[in-house]
């Protein structure tokens, strides 16, 4: 804690992130008692400009949370109407048909939506209900108290010199304490980060693995449109370089979702995902969708892909980690809001149940056993070895063997491959550079493939200047000194964003055009760079992704 005096706010239950899952936790506190002070606190300059996500929703964890939300007007009316799957080589398509395919895989009854127009809907619910929601409010820090549990954040913590020390216009922020704080910040969050060390939460787990997702939204030609299609690929471009896939998402309006997702346990740094994402765009299949049509929108995030086994410990004294902050996707169906969703009902649950026997700032065992055993951990056991298997076996046998090994777990409960790991991280993964050819990528043309600074232009980032950079070096010597002459300095081919060049010898960090996808904390090989978060309403302003 900081010597900084603050003034406070007592709650009962403060949430730090307005996504599905805190959301969902802040929902379900005020159905369970009226009278609980919740707050929740999101560092985008609203609720829904940082959501990013493909999205085909489950409802399961709506149904389960707000059953009348069709009655209610939630942003959720484009029903998947059609099921593709496609490999993919240079020039031709190979379907695959959907009959082999487990029942899991099947999107009937799911919805292709914004995520950030649901939790858009999601917050006026949760406002309606006398939550306190407050956006533009990032946590910069933990509070703990004198046991070691953690008593509340720091919130809306405002105007630092880039050297970090107060302007004429510094304002402090407020502490909001209290009995139990929940962490929903998405992928690799910066509090989550400090808490999983602090607590060894992932001690016994798999370390987690995670993809970069890119995402772009196009207006198309209306004749090509068809709503409710749900298009997935995987091979090229990618082959054997990487592991990932795409999905193209016909919502109404004559919009389409075009996304790219690569495994960021690539081994070589060479590897340039954002423009093997806008390769793909040109593969005879896609162009002809995008000929004629606009881009709108683009953004980029990280993606949780460890499953079951990478789940850290949930609960720590104080609190519990919700959401993409424990890693809930289901890889093969690239779902995970509605896990999202069931584990802030479980939270806020345990939280009732402790607040009203009399307890705070103890640890939520039953949160924690019920993700684990219930319908989050269910959906998960289910599909914990495809992932690996994909990295083990590359994409064809991983294919053959996931498959089989979903249908058991389907029929059977049971696997014959156990619980596979996943041994390294996915900076530990990235081999040295001479080991690897680079790979010459083609020139983006400007009208289906774009290049990075002008694509970035459509995800409306923006932060303030005069702040202290966001993006943190553990020791500034390392790009130049370690990885460039070790790993070509990666950081300029695997940000989404370009935020990292190396000019004239030096390491640039251009955290202006940040979009908060956390690759770098995730990727960087030597595990130097630290993302924290800049100040409030900061970022990326995602219109309907």
């Amino acid at each position: 804690m900081s010597e900084t005096t603050r003034e406070s706010m007592e709650y009962d239950v403060v949430i730090v992130g307005a996504g599905p899952a805190g959301l969902s936790a802040a929902i379900r506190l005020k159905q369970l008692d009226a009278d609980l002070q919740v707050v929740v606190l999101e560092k985008g300059s609203e609720v829904g400009a940082h959501i990013l996500s493909g999205a085909v929703l489950d409802p399961c964890g709506l149904d389960a949370l707000i059953p009348d939300w069709r009655e209610r007007g939630a942003p959720i009316t484009v029903p998947v109407r059609e099921d593709q799957f496609y490999v993919l080589g240079e020039a031709g398509r190979i379907r695959v048909p959907n009959w082999p395919m487990p029942p899991l895989m099947s999107n009937h009854g799911n919805y292709i939506v914004s995520m950030g127009n649901v939790c858009r809907w999601m917050a006026e619910q949760a406002e309606e209900l006398g939550v306190e929601v407050f956006p533009g409010m990032a946590c910069s820090e933990l509070i703990y108290g004198d046991n070691g549990e953690v008593k509340g954040v720091v919130a809306g913590e405002f105007g630092k010199n880039p050297d970090g020390t107060p302007s004429d216009a510094y304002e402090p922020g407020m502490e909001l304490h209290g009995k139990y704080v929940f962490i929903s910040e998405g992928v690799r969050g910066s509090l989550a980060k400090e808490l999983i060390a602090r607590y060894d939460l992932s001690s016994g787990h798999e370390p987690q693995k995670f993809g970069l997702g890119m995402k772009e939204i196009w207006e198309i030609d209306p004749d090509k449109h068809r709503e409710g299609r749900v298009t997935h690929t995987m091979g090229w471009p990618l082959g054997k370089n990487a592991g990932g896939g795409s999905f193209i998402y016909h919502l109404d309006n004559n919009q389409v979702y075009v996304g790219f997702v690569v495994h960021l346990n690539y081994r070589n740094p060479h590897l340039y995902p954002y423009m093997e994402f806008q390769r793909f765009k040109h593969h005879p299949m896609v162009a002809e969708l995008l000929e004629g049509g606009k881009r709108v929108a683009y953004g980029a995030r990280a993606i949780t892909e460890g499953g079951y086994q990478s789940m850290p410990k949930m609960v720590f004294p104080g609190g519990a980690l919700l959401g993409c902050s424990v890693g809930m996707v289901n890889v093969p169906r690239i779902k995970g809001n509605h896990n999202a969703m069931l584990s802030g009902k479980a939270a806020a649950e345990a939280a009732f149940e402790a607040i009203s026997a009399g307890r705070s700032s103890d640890e939520l065992t039953s949160y924690e056993t019920e993700v684990r055993q219930g319908a989050i951990g269910k959906d998960l056991k289910k599909v914990r070895n495809v992932k690996p298997m994909w990295s083990k076996w590359g994409l064809t046998p991983s294919l053959i063997l996931g498959g089989f090994d979903m249908w058991t777990n389907n029929l059977l409960g049971l696997s014959i491959f156990g619980t596979m790991k996943h041994g390294k991280t996915d900076a530990e993964a990235t081999e040295l550079a001479d080991k690897h050819q680079p790979i010459d990528y083609p020139r983006p043309d400007g009208k289906i493939s774009f290049d990075r600074l002008t694509n970035v232009s459509f995800s409306m980032t923006n932060h303030e200047e005069s702040q202290p950079c966001h993006l943190t070096l553990k020791d500034p010597s390392v790009p130049i000194e370690v990885n460039l002459p070790k790993y070509a300095e990666p950081a300029q081919r695997y940000c989404p964003a370009g935020v990292y060049e190396v000019v004239d010898g030096n390491f640039v960090i251009n955290f202006q055009n940040c979009v908060h996808c956390k690759t770098c904390d995730i990727k960087d090989p030597s595990q130097n760079i630290n993302w924290v978060t800049p100040q409030g309403g900061d970022g990326p302003n995602y219109p309907n992704m």
